[in-house]
């Protein structure tokens, strides 16, 4: 993975604006596709990002969903089990009036793109053994990505995937006789995916929204240090399916379920920031710029970064419709890069900006982001950096 040698360089989570009419209940339109992600990377690159990806637009929008097709093992069942996660919460339970207006108003949870294949939008029972049969999807994945970037060096692109510990959420588990040989199923299922990225040339970036935000409903109820060896299993299941894949190849992000809503009981950074390190990655990407998080670049005075890891902060966040100035930007990245070192900081966003934001506020925070680094170069190198 390059780090920011002369300056400040920019990513972002994952999720972008979605194309209407790619996804239809027969599937993907692969010649809107192709265009799609064209212009998707195109636009990346014309905001200022340096490390891109095809918006997971190859995966309808959704972070967990999307592998639904990709496992063998399961069968659709009635159970919403993820929806009574959502809701059986200690943030739910305090702010019930906010949560169910929300709700009702449609603005709580997430608006991905439409397929028309309700599947997308079930739980599962895992019935047999875990097995990964998508390798067709995920190889038309990889291609499309690769053709959208023309000349660009695959290692300036990345493909998002999930971790073991969030599959697990709206997958009950009826075929293993402990949770960890489950977790651990899971682990060796994803392992080709995460190889297949990876030996294409491409970043991997593990998304684990669930690691964090469990904590609320089902850690507070077990106490902390429960919940961490809890969450230290899920990590070790991880670096299991990690195994083969350079460290440098990966990136992990870390989140607080991102949704629009109070998040008064989400986790503290500090109390998970080593199961984070734990990961066999090189890049951590996890929230801090909004209002909940924002405080906690502190604990980066106090935690030692091992060597050769980077830290990837969120400087713009999809939770306000505000653009953030420029000038805000460079200052967040400042206050990591003097901490741990100008040259282990890329700039990146809280989560994804496809999920919850308007296309044009989204563009408008990629753009934002760009131009803060930019000042933040400025300031960190004392000079103009290089185009």
């Amino acid at each position: 993975m390059r780090s920011s040698t002369d300056r400040i360089l920019t990513t972002h989570v994952g999720a972008l604006p979605p194309v209407s009419g790619i996804w239809t209940a027969g599937g993907a339109d692969e010649a809107r596709m192709d265009q799609a992600v064209v212009d998707v990377v195109r636009r990346q690159r014309a905001c200022g990002v340096d490390l891109v990806n095809e918006g997971e637009y190859t995966k309808a929008g959704h972070w967990t969903q999307f592998v639904s097709e990709r496992l063998a093992g399961f069968e659709p069942t009635a159970e919403r089990s993820t929806l009574k996660l959502m809701t059986d919460s200690e943030d739910w339970k305090e702010f019930s009036a906010f949560y169910q207006a929300a709700a009702a108003g449609g603005t709580l949870f997430e608006s991905t793109r439409s397929t028309g294949d309700q599947t997308r939008n079930m739980d599962w029972a895992c019935t047999g053994p875990v097995r990964y049969v998508g390798q067709r999807v995920l190889q038309r994945e990889i291609d499309c990505l690769r053709s959208a970037l023309g000349e660009g060096a695959p290692g300036d692109a990345f493909l998002t995937s999930t971790a073991p510990a969030s599959l697990e959420p709206g997958r009950e588990n009826r075929y293993y006789q402990s949770e960890e040989q489950y977790v651990y199923a899971l682990a060796d299922a994803m392992r080709v995916e995460y190889e297949a990225i990876a030996q294409a040339g491409f970043l991997l970036q593990v998304d684990d929204a669930w690691l964090a935000a469990l904590w609320d409903r089902i850690g507070v109820q077990m106490g902390l240090a429960a919940y961490q060896r809890w969450c230290t299993v899920r990590v070790d299941a991880l670096n299991h399916a990690l195994r083969n894949i350079p460290e440098e190849r990966v990136r992990y992000h870390l989140c607080w379920g991102s949704w629009h809503g109070p998040h008064a009981h989400d986790i503290p950074m500090q109390d998970i920031v080593h199961l984070m390190l734990r990961v066999k990655a090189q890049a951590y990407l996890f929230e801090a710029a909004n209002a909940r998080h924002e405080h906690e670049f502190t604990i980066w005075e106090q935690v030692r970064l091992p060597d050769h890891k980077i830290l990837v902060p969120g400087v713009v966040s999809h939770a306000t419709t505000l653009i953030e100035h420029p000038e805000l930007v460079a200052l967040r990245i400042r206050r990591f890069a003097d901490i741990v070192g100008r040259d282990r900081v890329i700039a990146g966003t809280d989560c994804g900006l496809g999920l919850r934001c308007h296309e044009q506020v989204a563009w408008a925070k990629l753009k934002a982001l760009a131009e803060g680094a930019a000042f933040a170069s400025q300031s960190l190198w004392g000079r103009k950096p290089a185009a």
